[in-house]
Protein backbone atom coordinates (compact mmCIF):
# COMPACT_ATOMS: atom_id res chain seq x y z
CA UNK A 1 0.00 0.00 0.00
CA UNK A 2 0.72 3.47 -0.65
CA UNK A 3 0.10 6.06 2.18
CA UNK A 4 -0.56 9.44 1.83
CA UNK A 5 -0.44 11.99 4.05
CA UNK A 6 -3.01 14.87 2.03
CA UNK A 7 -2.91 18.58 3.08
CA UNK A 8 -5.11 20.72 0.93
CA UNK A 9 -7.62 23.74 1.40
CA UNK A 10 -11.55 23.20 1.54
CA UNK A 11 -13.44 25.86 -0.52
CA UNK A 12 -16.69 24.31 2.14
CA UNK A 13 -14.91 24.92 4.90
CA UNK A 14 -12.47 28.10 4.66
CA UNK A 15 -9.28 26.62 5.62
CA UNK A 16 -6.64 23.85 5.05
CA UNK A 17 -7.25 20.26 6.10
CA UNK A 18 -6.01 16.96 5.83
CA UNK A 19 -6.84 13.19 5.38
CA UNK A 20 -4.73 10.03 5.56
CA UNK A 21 -4.89 8.10 2.27
CA UNK A 22 -4.20 4.75 1.41
CA UNK A 23 -3.70 3.52 -2.13
CA UNK A 24 -3.70 -0.32 -3.37
CA UNK A 25 -0.18 -0.66 -4.82
CA UNK A 26 0.70 -3.77 -6.86
CA UNK A 27 4.02 -5.39 -5.67
CA UNK A 28 5.71 -9.08 -6.27
CA UNK A 29 8.39 -7.85 -4.52
CA UNK A 30 7.66 -6.50 -0.86
CA UNK A 31 8.09 -9.12 1.60
CA UNK A 32 4.94 -9.43 3.71
CA UNK A 33 2.82 -7.30 1.33
CA UNK A 34 -0.09 -8.50 -0.94
CA UNK A 35 -0.17 -7.83 -4.26
CA UNK A 36 -3.09 -5.90 -4.51
CA UNK A 37 -5.62 -5.12 -7.29
CA UNK A 38 -5.25 -4.38 -10.76
CA UNK A 39 -7.56 -1.63 -11.28
CA UNK A 40 -6.74 1.66 -13.15
CA UNK A 41 -9.65 2.76 -10.55
CA UNK A 42 -9.33 1.82 -7.33
CA UNK A 43 -12.88 1.33 -4.88
CA UNK A 44 -12.71 3.10 -2.16
CA UNK A 45 -13.87 3.10 1.22
CA UNK A 46 -14.57 6.46 3.49
CA UNK A 47 -13.31 5.73 7.30
CA UNK A 48 -14.18 8.01 9.71
CA UNK A 49 -12.89 8.98 13.22
CA UNK A 50 -14.87 9.07 16.47
CA UNK A 51 -15.87 12.21 18.46
CA UNK A 52 -12.26 12.16 20.74
CA UNK A 53 -9.55 11.30 17.89
CA UNK A 54 -9.06 13.08 14.45
CA UNK A 55 -8.01 11.28 10.99
CA UNK A 56 -4.43 9.53 12.42
CA UNK A 57 -6.73 7.32 14.69
CA UNK A 58 -7.70 4.01 12.28
CA UNK A 59 -3.28 3.98 10.82
CA UNK A 60 -2.26 4.57 14.77
CA UNK A 61 -4.60 2.06 16.33
CA UNK A 62 -5.53 -0.87 14.07
CA UNK A 63 -4.27 -2.88 11.32
CA UNK A 64 -6.41 -1.34 8.67
CA UNK A 65 -3.39 -0.53 6.28
CA UNK A 66 -2.83 -4.65 6.28
CA UNK A 67 -6.76 -5.19 6.08
CA UNK A 68 -7.01 -2.79 3.36
CA UNK A 69 -4.10 -4.50 1.58
CA UNK A 70 -5.77 -7.90 1.37
CA UNK A 71 -8.94 -6.36 0.23
CA UNK A 72 -7.25 -4.03 -2.59
CA UNK A 73 -8.95 -1.40 -1.61
CA UNK A 74 -8.21 2.53 -1.07
CA UNK A 75 -9.08 4.14 2.11
CA UNK A 76 -9.95 7.90 2.94
CA UNK A 77 -9.50 8.75 6.70
CA UNK A 78 -10.46 12.73 6.56
CA UNK A 79 -10.07 15.06 9.28
CA UNK A 80 -13.40 16.72 10.92
CA UNK A 81 -12.91 17.61 14.59
CA UNK A 82 -15.60 17.03 16.93
CA UNK A 83 -18.42 18.37 13.86
CA UNK A 84 -20.19 14.90 13.75
CA UNK A 85 -20.56 14.83 10.06
CA UNK A 86 -22.70 17.68 10.67
CA UNK A 87 -23.40 21.67 8.95
CA UNK A 88 -22.79 22.69 12.15
CA UNK A 89 -25.41 25.47 13.76
CA UNK A 90 -22.30 27.50 15.46
CA UNK A 91 -18.61 25.87 13.53
CA UNK A 92 -17.99 24.52 9.78
CA UNK A 93 -20.13 23.23 7.15
CA UNK A 94 -19.04 19.73 7.73
CA UNK A 95 -21.48 17.64 6.48
CA UNK A 96 -21.18 19.48 2.83
CA UNK A 97 -17.46 18.54 3.49
CA UNK A 98 -18.46 15.35 3.63
CA UNK A 99 -20.65 14.89 1.56
CA UNK A 100 -20.00 16.63 -1.63
CA UNK A 101 -16.17 18.27 -1.72
CA UNK A 102 -14.38 15.59 0.04
CA UNK A 103 -15.66 12.89 -2.76
CA UNK A 104 -14.88 15.01 -5.69
CA UNK A 105 -11.58 16.50 -4.58
CA UNK A 106 -10.05 12.39 -3.93
CA UNK A 107 -11.35 11.60 -7.31
CA UNK A 108 -9.67 15.15 -8.60
CA UNK A 109 -6.37 13.57 -6.76
CA UNK A 110 -6.19 10.24 -7.02
CA UNK A 111 -7.40 7.00 -9.09
CA UNK A 112 -10.74 6.48 -7.25
CA UNK A 113 -13.29 4.82 -8.80
CA UNK A 114 -16.75 7.18 -8.95
CA UNK A 115 -18.74 3.67 -9.50
CA UNK A 116 -21.87 4.03 -6.89
CA UNK A 117 -20.49 -0.21 -6.63
CA UNK A 118 -17.51 0.37 -5.58
CA UNK A 119 -17.50 3.52 -2.96
CA UNK A 120 -18.26 2.83 0.51
CA UNK A 121 -18.18 4.24 4.20
CA UNK A 122 -17.39 3.32 7.85
CA UNK A 123 -16.80 4.70 10.75
CA UNK A 124 -16.59 4.07 14.52
CA UNK A 125 -18.58 5.80 17.00
CA UNK A 126 -19.21 9.34 15.84
CA UNK A 127 -17.78 8.60 12.56
CA UNK A 128 -20.63 5.24 12.86
CA UNK A 129 -23.55 8.04 12.62
CA UNK A 130 -21.44 9.80 10.17
CA UNK A 131 -21.20 6.59 7.79
CA UNK A 132 -24.79 5.65 8.27
CA UNK A 133 -25.96 9.26 7.65
CA UNK A 134 -24.22 9.40 4.36
CA UNK A 135 -25.23 5.86 3.33
CA UNK A 136 -28.73 6.57 3.73
CA UNK A 137 -28.60 10.18 2.46
CA UNK A 138 -26.39 9.58 -0.86
CA UNK A 139 -27.34 6.07 -1.97
CA UNK A 140 -26.55 7.09 -5.02
CA UNK A 141 -23.37 7.56 -4.80
CA UNK A 142 -22.87 4.87 -1.40
CA UNK A 143 -23.34 0.91 -2.25
CA UNK A 144 -22.78 0.32 1.39
CA UNK A 145 -22.28 1.78 4.78
CA UNK A 146 -21.01 0.36 8.87
CA UNK A 147 -21.09 1.55 11.65
CA UNK A 148 -19.27 0.17 14.57
CA UNK A 149 -20.41 1.21 18.38
CA UNK A 150 -21.96 3.80 16.29
CA UNK A 151 -23.62 7.02 18.14
CA UNK A 152 -26.92 6.33 16.48
CA UNK A 153 -29.50 7.86 18.53
CA UNK A 154 -29.20 11.94 19.17
CA UNK A 155 -31.49 12.17 21.75
CA UNK A 156 -29.48 9.71 23.67
CA UNK A 157 -26.71 12.16 23.61
CA UNK A 158 -28.49 14.92 24.58
CA UNK A 159 -29.50 12.81 27.57
CA UNK A 160 -25.61 12.06 28.25
CA UNK A 161 -25.16 15.73 28.52
CA UNK A 162 -22.73 15.81 25.18
CA UNK A 163 -21.49 19.81 25.47
CA UNK A 164 -21.21 19.66 21.88
CA UNK A 165 -24.63 18.58 20.73
CA UNK A 166 -26.17 21.98 21.21
CA UNK A 167 -23.74 24.00 19.45
CA UNK A 168 -23.88 21.17 16.43
CA UNK A 169 -27.20 20.07 16.07
CA UNK A 170 -29.40 23.11 17.73
CA UNK A 171 -31.92 22.71 21.00
CA UNK A 172 -32.77 18.59 21.82
CA UNK A 173 -36.59 18.92 21.09
CA UNK A 174 -35.22 19.98 17.43
CA UNK A 175 -34.06 16.73 16.84
CA UNK A 176 -36.90 14.38 15.94
CA UNK A 177 -37.87 13.79 12.25
CA UNK A 178 -35.26 16.17 11.11
CA UNK A 179 -32.40 15.32 8.69
CA UNK A 180 -29.92 14.70 11.56
CA UNK A 181 -32.10 12.27 13.63
CA UNK A 182 -30.94 8.40 11.59
CA UNK A 183 -34.27 6.77 12.73
CA UNK A 184 -36.45 9.53 10.42
CA UNK A 185 -33.66 9.14 7.57
CA UNK A 186 -34.13 5.52 7.57
CA UNK A 187 -38.36 5.69 6.98
CA UNK A 188 -37.22 8.40 4.24
CA UNK A 189 -35.23 6.18 2.60
CA UNK A 190 -38.13 3.10 2.47
CA UNK A 191 -40.48 5.69 1.64
CA UNK A 192 -38.52 7.52 -1.56
CA UNK A 193 -38.53 3.50 -3.12
CA UNK A 194 -35.22 3.91 -4.88
CA UNK A 195 -31.38 2.91 -4.30
CA UNK A 196 -31.00 1.48 -0.95
CA UNK A 197 -27.78 0.94 0.28
CA UNK A 198 -26.25 -1.84 2.16
CA UNK A 199 -25.93 -1.58 5.80
CA UNK A 200 -24.03 -3.32 8.62
CA UNK A 201 -23.81 -1.96 11.83
CA UNK A 202 -22.31 -3.89 15.37
CA UNK A 203 -21.51 -3.17 18.89
CA UNK A 204 -19.77 -4.98 21.74
CA UNK A 205 -22.45 -6.14 24.75
CA UNK A 206 -20.19 -4.18 26.96
CA UNK A 207 -19.99 -0.62 25.28
CA UNK A 208 -22.21 2.08 26.28
CA UNK A 209 -23.50 2.31 22.64
CA UNK A 210 -25.09 -0.79 22.68
CA UNK A 211 -28.86 0.06 23.70
CA UNK A 212 -28.93 2.40 21.28
CA UNK A 213 -27.51 0.09 18.66
CA UNK A 214 -30.25 -2.22 19.70
CA UNK A 215 -32.80 0.22 18.74
CA UNK A 216 -32.01 1.13 15.81
CA UNK A 217 -31.16 -2.41 14.46
CA UNK A 218 -35.00 -3.34 15.48
CA UNK A 219 -36.01 -0.03 13.84
CA UNK A 220 -34.17 -1.26 10.45
CA UNK A 221 -35.41 -4.83 10.74
CA UNK A 222 -39.29 -3.06 11.06
CA UNK A 223 -38.36 -1.15 7.91
CA UNK A 224 -37.36 -3.97 6.15
CA UNK A 225 -33.84 -2.34 5.26
CA UNK A 226 -31.04 -4.49 4.09
CA UNK A 227 -29.36 -4.64 7.24
CA UNK A 228 -26.50 -7.15 8.38
CA UNK A 229 -26.18 -6.99 12.67
CA UNK A 230 -23.31 -8.13 14.84
CA UNK A 231 -22.43 -8.09 17.80
CA UNK A 232 -19.91 -10.17 20.58
CA UNK A 233 -18.08 -9.62 23.73
CA UNK A 234 -16.46 -5.63 23.62
CA UNK A 235 -16.39 -2.29 24.79
CA UNK A 236 -15.85 0.90 23.51
CA UNK A 237 -11.98 0.55 22.58
CA UNK A 238 -9.58 -0.51 19.75
CA UNK A 239 -9.52 -4.25 20.56
CA UNK A 240 -12.99 -4.24 19.40
CA UNK A 241 -13.17 -2.32 16.29
CA UNK A 242 -9.62 -3.64 14.89
CA UNK A 243 -11.18 -6.64 14.65
CA UNK A 244 -14.31 -5.13 13.81
CA UNK A 245 -13.62 -3.38 10.75
CA UNK A 246 -11.77 -6.59 9.61
CA UNK A 247 -14.66 -7.88 9.68
CA UNK A 248 -16.53 -4.79 7.63
CA UNK A 249 -14.42 -4.90 4.51
CA UNK A 250 -14.59 -8.97 4.60
CA UNK A 251 -18.66 -8.19 4.11
CA UNK A 252 -18.25 -5.19 1.36
CA UNK A 253 -19.11 -6.46 -1.90
CA UNK A 254 -15.96 -5.69 -3.15
CA UNK A 255 -16.11 -8.14 -5.81
CA UNK A 256 -19.59 -7.06 -7.86
CA UNK A 257 -20.72 -3.69 -8.32
CA UNK A 258 -24.22 -3.04 -6.70
CA UNK A 259 -27.37 -2.12 -8.56
CA UNK A 260 -30.80 -1.34 -7.00
CA UNK A 261 -31.24 -3.41 -3.72
CA UNK A 262 -34.68 -5.27 -2.86
CA UNK A 263 -36.41 -4.36 0.14
CA UNK A 264 -37.96 -8.07 0.69
CA UNK A 265 -33.95 -9.26 0.61
CA UNK A 266 -33.48 -7.51 3.80
CA UNK A 267 -29.89 -9.82 5.68
CA UNK A 268 -30.06 -10.62 9.36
Amino acid sequence: MAWFDCHFYSEVLGLATTMYVLLPQRSGLQIGNEIGNNQDKHPVLYLLHGLSDDHTAWMRYSLIERYASEAGLAIVMPAVNRSYYTDMLHGGKYWTFISEELPRLVRSFFPISADRGQNYVAGLSMGGYGAIKLAMSCPDRFAAGASLSGALDLEDGYRQGIPDFPLIFGPAEGIPGSKHDLFANAARLVEINGLIPRLYICCGTEDKMYGQTVRFRDHCYRLGLPLTYAEGPGAHNWDYWNQSIKDVLSWLPLQQPLGNTDLSSGEQ
